[in-house]
């Protein structure tokens, strides 16, 4: 919405060309992966939490417009990306490890919710666009990679 609105005036090809930096986050999984089969999945998501937050921290600044704005949008798109599947690779690696013999019923219901959290997350995220722009977007993004590290500290420190 941003990319497409007032600040910028790009068409749909362009915000998609944009939106390809996220397939530049595959190349740290099989990195993520190596690091959960060597430490656990513990580690890594904290790492994952910090990264989200630092994008919604480098995300703000494609508020400013510009070429400046878009390398921020760019570089925040593409931490909020890796952030997205360290977080991912994490979650899978717990939930298969609950019963490796249900591997395939455990990874529907992980990825039914996944997709149904995704969902979620699109609506409200529109609605805080509509309320409080780009920087309620951001903040929302922050507000979320807080709130998982604030449960995951609870777990692991408790």
């Amino acid at each position: 919405m941003l990319l497409g609105g007032p600040l910028y005036h790009l068409g749909g090809q362009a915000v998609g060309l944009i939106a390809l930096v996220g397939a530049a986050s595959v190349f740290c999984t099989p990195v993520v992966g190596r690091l959960i089969d060597r430490k656990g999945p513990d580690v890594v998501s904290p790492l994952a939490f910090f990264t989200g937050i630092a994008a919604g921290i480098v995300l703000l600044g494609g508020g400013l417009g510009g070429a400046t704005g878009l390398l921020a949008l760019t570089a925040g798109m593409l931490l909020l990306d890796i952030a997205v599947q360290s977080g991912q690779t994490a979650n899978q690696a717990r939930v298969f490890a609950i019963r490796p013999d249900a591997r395939s019923r455990l990874n529907t219901a992980y990825m039914t919710s996944v997709f149904l959290g995704g969902s979620a997350g699109s609506w409200i995220g529109v609605k805080i666009y509509g309320h409080w722009g780009w920087p309620g977007v951001c903040a929302l993004i922050a507000a979320a990679a807080i709130i998982a590290l604030a449960r995951h500290a609870v777990k692991i420190y408790r």
